[in-house]
């Protein structure tokens, strides 16, 4: 089925097509493909053959084949290796990426002549939509190719990418779709989501390979009872690095990357050569580190996930993963860059950052065994991305609505979306809704006399442009050495840099840096020999354990032994059955105990760190309803530690699911979390602009504008269609009020409490914690109250002289 000239590429080099890659070749022309294919496993290639073999036996120019990418690296790296088989054997194709890195000059040219083969990300082909010109650039266009397709689903950007191939499906009625992935835990969602509605889409699984060689560092040292660094495993890791060629140490956060770097190169005496990859990085630094990776230069590279996806980097014969995964699927994303080869098992390392994470690295362990993946199912497309869409189908000419709405019920996270929302979106899009409608600025759509819709005026397409994407940056400020010409380290956060004075100092890049000042809207460094610096407090994302490995966990603590746990942390569960005992699916364990003269009230509800600090929140609200005083709250993932002066006798009335969800509109519409998701999906749906005329807003200046419209919204509108959204967005993101609402409706009534006279095993971490949250409020006055009684008695006087009250 391959022409000659593959075949005989093929033949050169020694190899024999894969059974999965045979089949694509044998399915070529469904309207719909998705591979699911380990990694290693030449998923990519497979996605290519199809295209490769028709352009070998029918050569032609223009746009035969898009190639999506989430990472902008990634298309970098399809580009070279897809570049081997092309040039070796000798087939007139040519291939380019387009990404935000790419020249101006050479996207020009793209849109004028575009070669067969185009590589790029989901924001940049919703940018090349928006062109008028773009039915002729996608004419001829025959397949679209999604790489990791698994990545983009669980995201926004996965939303605006598919309205954006519903876009190109009506420009292109017989393109084909194709899929690609190595992590997928419903095959069946993710083929949904990538056919166009309501057509069906084929499965393709190929041989999942050998199981992987993974398991748990063993160190000298016990966990920490808390903490995230693993500052007690460096030792051990610098050995593993020693024994291997190329070894990734993943981290779940760019602080904790920083970290634990800085601490792995002052114990690296044999000087091995050792690097550092994040986001927050300056690219030109990420590139020297790849470039290094790539020639094989690197003996250990500590990164977040600006590497967890398909890039070859190297000969990486190891992945250590630092801090426990809470993800399943992301582990066996990140253990796929070791022995990236076809049935070479890949080798993995997992180092628990403190104690409890023993049992969570145990658990994911077992997931990854039993070949269980995790995710949670986002549901409705979200309409802030809806209404930057119909901004983009404005920008490419007029449209009819109704034409425009059959176009998006084709992406399957907005099949069920009703003709009323649509429209709410479109009125939102012209208008601005009811309170911004007299502000010229906000009236960008008219409706003409042949009913069309068009941008009110042609020139606001521009600033449009300028704000496509779905992606809501940090507000950073980029760092620079002192000095005219400086050159650039990275980016820091606004509130980070904010707190910094002169002479103080922080991690970037690996390297201990002082801080000069800031000149204009750019932070000055110098270098500082410290060794304890001031840690730069990367954003990052803050992953949270899925629900599938909190269960998991659960099932685990129902073991009578646990043999495949290290000593001391299987006499830690034993110790804590004794004392109390362990948490069960389907209940709701609480524990109360008196310590350092408060009572304690620990809830198991391992729902996750976002839920679970929610919880803290809302359980506190009910406590101070109850008439109970509560002083503060302590979240991790898997429990919330509340402290006051009230023992509690009877928690049900406090998880009464209506109260919480009542108790949670009421916190949210006063709350900052609401100020910051609004400022997000105003700047998805339009409503607020980062970049214009070539400049981009400061964060503060961002938030200042949001802030007031918020506020507008909420006095003179309350209705408004981005107040709707966004207590969708805090719902479903921030708060993750609905796993609390699975533990609530799990459990029922079945929760038990127990009162101990100490506090328990279990919960001891939870008193190491950080970001301990106070609250304000009765038990203030309270203890108001309890300190005049006692000065009241010690001057022997019942009440206060008069003058001492008016006073």
């Amino acid at each position: 089925m391959l022409p000659p000239s593959l075949q005989g590429w093929f033949d050169r080099r020694g190899w024999q097509i894969h059974p999965h890659q045979q089949e694509m070749l044998a399915h070529a022309s469904d309207p719909c493909l998705l591979l699911i294919a380990p990694t290693g496993g030449g998923k990519t290639l497979a996605g290519f053959l199809p295209t490769l073999a028709e352009l070998a036996e029918v050569p032609r120019e223009g746009l035969h084949t898009l190639y999506i990418s989430p990472l902008k690296a990634l298309a970098a790296d399809i580009r070279r290796n897809l570049l081997i088989p092309i040039e070796e054997a000798g087939l007139p194709i040519r291939v380019e990426d387009r990404t935000g890195d790419t020249p101006s000059s050479r996207k020009r040219r793209q849109r004028a002549d575009p070669p067969q083969i185009l590589l790029t990300t989901p924001e940049s082909l919703a940018l090349l939509t928006s062109y008028e010109d773009a039915p002729r650039m996608f004419a001829g266009l025959q397949r679209v190719v999604v790489d990791e397709i698994h990545a983009l689903a669980e995201s926004k950007r996965g939303d605006q990418l598919m309205l954006a191939l519903a876009r190109l499906q009506d420009m292109c009625p017989g393109l084909r779709r194709v899929g690609l992935s190595a992590t997928v835990e419903d095959p069946q969602a993710i083929a949904r989501l990538l056919a166009r509605h309501p057509d069906p889409c084929e499965i393709l699984q190929a041989d999942p390979g050998p199981e992987p060689d993974i398991s748990m560092l063993v160190t000298d040292e016990a966990p920490p009872w808390s903490g995230g660094g693993a500052a007690y495993a460096i030792p051990a890791v610098l050995e593993q690095v020693k024994q291997h060629k190329t070894t990734l140490i993943f981290h779940n956060t760019r602080a904790q990357a920083e970290i634990f770097f800085h601490n792995l190169w002052l114990a690296n005496e044999d000087a091995l050569p050792i690097g550092i990859h994040h986001g927050s990085l300056d690219r030109g630094q990420r590139e020297k580190v790849e470039a290094a990776m790539v020639r094989g230069e690197l003996r250990a590279i500590v990164c977040t996930g600006s590497l967890d996806l398909g890039i070859d980097w190297g000969d990486v014969d190891l992945v250590i993963q630092i801090g426990a995964p809470k993800n399943v699927k992301r582990l066996v994303q990140r253990i796929g860059r070791a022995n990236h080869r076809y049935n070479a098992p890949s080798k993995a390392l997992l180092v628990p950052a403190n104690r409890f994470e023993v049992v969570e690295c145990v658990a994911a362990l077992e997931a990854v065994k039993d070949r269980e993946l995790d995710g949670e199912w986002r549901g409705r497309g979200p309409r802030d991305v809806l209404c930057q869409h119909i901004l983009i189908a404005a920008c490419a000419g007029p449209f009819d609505a109704d034409m425009l709405y059959d176009e998006m019920l084709q992406a399957g996270a907005y099949a069920d979306l009703n003709r009323a929302e649509f429209d709410a979106c479109l009125a939102f899009c012209a208008t601005g809704g009811y309170a911004l409608r007299a502000y010229d600025r906000w009236q960008r759509l008219l409706q003409r006399e042949d009913g069309l819709w068009q941008l009110r005026d042609p020139r606001s397409a521009a600033r449009i442009r300028q704000n496509i994407g779905t992606i809501q940056d940090t507000d950073t400020l980029k760092v620079r050495w002192r000095g005219r010409g400086g050159a650039p380290l990275g980016e820091i956060e606004e509130g980070f840099a904010a707190s910094l004075s002169r002479g103080d100092t922080f991690l970037i890049g690996g390297q201990i840096v002082r801080y000069e000042g800031l000149r204009e809207m750019t932070v000055e460094v110098s270098r500082d020999a410290a060794r304890k610096p001031k840690i730069a407090t990367f954003n990052g994302t803050k992953f949270a354990t899925s629900t599938q490995l909190s269960q998991r966990i659960l099932r685990m603590f129902g073991q009578e032994r646990w043999p495949e746990l290290p000593d001391h942390t299987a006499e830690w569960l034993g110790l804590q059955r004794e004392v109390s005992r362990l948490p069960e699916p389907g209940r709701l364990l609480i524990e109360s105990f008196p310590h350092d003269g408060r009572e304690q009230l620990v809830a198991y509800g391992f729902a996750g760190r976002n839920a679970m600090q929610t919880l803290g929140l809302l359980l506190t609200k009910r406590m101070e309803e109850e008439g109970l005083a509560p002083m503060g709250f302590v979240a991790s993932d898997y429990a919330v530690l509340i402290w006051g002066l009230d023992a509690v006798t009877d928690p049900k009335p406090l998880f009464d699911l209506a109260k919480l969800e009542a108790g949670l509109e009421t916190w949210l519409q006063g709350n900052a979390v609401m100020k910051r998701t609004f400022r997000a999906s105003a700047t998805i749906a339009g409503l607020i602009e980062r970049n214009t005329g070539g400049q981009r807003k400061s964060g503060r200046q961002a938030t200042m504008s949001s802030d007031i419209l918020y506020d507008t919204l909420v006095k003179y509108d309350p209705d408004h269609l981005l107040l709707q959204i966004t207590r969708e967005e805090a719902m479903r993101g921030l708060v993750d009020f609905s796993r609390i609402r699975e533990m609530c409706e799990r459990v029922e009534d079945r929760i038990d409490l127990l009162r101990l006279s100490r506090v328990s095993p279990l919960s001891a971490p939870l008193f190491l914690e950080p970001g301990r949250i106070p609250i304000a409020g009765m038990a203030d006055e309270r203890l108001l109250q309890e300190e005049v009684s006692a000065l009241l008695n010690e001057a022997g006087l019942s009440q206060l002289p008069g003058s001492m009250v008016a006073s």
